[in-house]
């Protein structure tokens, strides 16, 4: 589950965007060390502004300037959350009317896909126990 969502209409930058969403969770982020981002979050005055609302780092993983395949380090963990959101059907096009509920469709698929990984722990929890019981 991402610590902040915030969701914005296309006119506003990701940057503007992102120091928002920082100011609006600020109480959510207070343990946050440090802050990953693409190279869209470039330059000081980003990286100060989040320095100053909650005392985090900003590291910008840059892709390589060759044109070849390399794996970022850490970059894969904002990959992934995106790509497990595009398991929602709801999400592959916004077509909703209004920001808050495009927001709450973001949050009931992190939930879902937090509900799945829970009945699979307790799925596999269970078969230890009847295992153990029964063996």
């Amino acid at each position: 589950m991402p610590h902040a969502i915030y969701v914005t209409t296309a006119e506003a930058t990701d940057r503007s965007s992102a120091v928002k969403m920082v100011e609006n969770a600020k109480a959510n982020l207070s343990e946050v060390k440090n802050i990953l981002v693409d190279a869209g979050y470039t330059g000081e005055n980003f990286a100060t502004q989040i320095k100053a609302i909650i005392g985090a780092t900003v590291e910008v993983i840059k892709r390589s300037e060759l044109h070849t395949f390399v794996v970022l380090p850490k970059r894969w963990v904002v990959e992934r959350s995106f790509a497990w959101l595009e398991k929602c059907r709801r999400l592959w096009k916004n077509c909703e009317r209004k920001l808050n509920t495009s927001l709450q469709m973001i949050v009931l698929s992190f939930i879902s896909l937090c509900y799945e990984d829970f009945k699979q722990v307790l799925k596999s929890k269970l078969q230890l126990f009847l295992q153990s019981k029964f063996s």
